[in-house]
């Protein structure tokens, strides 16, 4: 059995910030229905669906949780379906940090990984705060879990030749 257990070193979701576009949108369509209403006012009924719209919105983002133990990275979705995804650690392959202009405003990021898993060759951590802290944390988890492992991440061209490796020719 080993000696080190998993532990959690991080838990978060997305920023509400994300849903800024779909808020705004039903806010309008409320406007344009209320505005209807006044002239015609069974229409005020219609202010059910910019209602609904912004509250699975919100549940949508709410109920999107990212947990990175010592080993792995959980993915947990869905508001009445609940799907979860694990990817280990050590098939992490890059990992990007993406800011945009609004985002660096809110102290807001996106985190890109690339993987070797299967069900999950690109994975985004969208809208957390500490992006580069929680980017420079999981480096370091990433490299300590190959060392475990003994596990050395290679990559392969097209022609199936290792990057990084010329071709020596015939020895002879």
């Amino acid at each position: 059995m080993d000696d080190e257990s998993e532990t959690t070193f991080w838990k978060g979701s997305p920023s509400q910030w994300l849903n800024t576009g779909p808020f705004s949108v039903a806010i309008l369509l409320a406007a344009g229905i209320i505005a209807g209403g006044i002239f015609f006012p069974p229409a005020f009924i219609g202010l059910v669906i910019p209602v609904f719209y912004m509250l699975w919105s919100y549940l949508t983002v709410r109920c999107q949780t990212f947990e990175l133990t010592t080993e792995r990275l959980r993915i947990t979705k869905g508001v009445i379906n609940q799907n979860i995804d694990e990817v280990e650690l050590y098939r992490v392959k890059d990992i990007v940090v993406d800011r945009k202009w609004w985002m660096r405003l809110t102290g807001l990021g996106n985190v890109h990984l690339e993987t070797s898993d299967r069900s999950l060759p690109h994975l985004d951590i969208p809208a957390i705060r500490d992006c580069i802290g929680l980017r420079e944390a999981l480096r370091k988890k990433v490299e300590a879990m190959r060392d475990k492992k003994r596990v050395r991440e290679m990559d392969f061209d097209e022609t199936g030749d290792t990057e990084g490796f010329e071709d020596m020719g015939d020895i002879g």
